[in-house]
């Protein structure tokens, strides 16, 4: 019996448990779907003790889904707004509100376009669709609305815009020859094939394009959720979202 368990003892020191995986969810604007992929690469190589599992959409639905109790750990939005309203409602824990990226914002038509050269030519009668996030729920949208209404065009804009239910919901309207000119961000422009850029916002026609990001209260594993916000900060997750045209805070 001695020599049964202290075989059993050997096994145990060779084989020791295998430590449990810890998960958390991070809701993300959707503009951020492509480098936060490629982020996540490197985050699972380094750190394969807590796995994240990213769910994207317009900021303005995932702050709703986060009111009506979705399993979310960590929101990174694309405006302060979202991030602002689920403080409010004591949603998120307190000190890991963080501003992470900023963004720019501008104009595209199909590639292959050339009759839409700047902003003022969205007044024409030969633009008939023009390709908007919703402003009350997609950040993009937002920014659109007020850069046109800055650029006094939003009145004449209004019948010919075609609300899109995410910033890449707008971009693929574009692309597809469905809209004749769109409204996104720089970061989906520059990654996206079937557009071209024509313009970018000037300086002063819309609030800072800022990516806040936060733990919320109802997160399962706060701590591995203060873990992964804070890599996010680090140059090596830098550098990823640099690549992808994000102009990173501090960095």
């Amino acid at each position: 019996m001695k020599a049964i368990a202290t075989g059993l003892l050997a096994l145990f020191l060779v084989f020791p448990a295998v430590a449990e995986t810890r998960e958390i969810t991070v809701g993300a604007a959707a503009s951020l779907s492509d480098a936060l992929d490629s982020a996540l690469v490197i985050w699972k190589e380094k750190h394969p003790a807590i796995k994240v599992t990213p769910i994207y959409g317009a900021s303005g639905a995932l702050q709703k889904q986060i009111e009506q109790g979705a399993a979310v750990d960590v929101f990174i939005s694309a405006s302060p707004k979202q991030v602002t309203a689920l403080e409010k409602a004591g949603l998120t824990v307190p000190d890991t509100r963080v501003d992470l990226f900023e963004n720019e914002i501008v104009l595209v038509v199909p590639a292959g376009k050339n009759d839409i050269r700047g902003w003022a030519d969205l007044a024409g009668p030969g633009v008939t669709h023009i390709a908007l996030g919703e402003p009350s729920s997609v950040p993009a949208g937002q920014y659109a609305a007020e850069t046109l209404k800055a650029l006094g065009l939003l009145d004449a804009v209004k019948p010919k815009t075609v609300y899109a239910k995410d910033v890449r919901q707008a971009l693929a309207y574009v692309a597809s020859g469905n809209a004749d000119a769109g409204v996104v961000y720089l970061t989906d422009a520059i990654s996206a094939s079937g557009v071209t850029i024509v313009a970018k916002a000037p300086a002063g026609t819309h609030s800072p394009v800022l990516y806040p990001a936060t733990v919320v209260t109802g997160s399962s594993d706060r701590q591995a959720a203060r873990e992964f916000l804070a890599w996010l900060s680090t140059p090596e997750a830098a550098r990823v979202f640099k690549r992808y045209g994000f102009i990173v805070q501090g960095k």
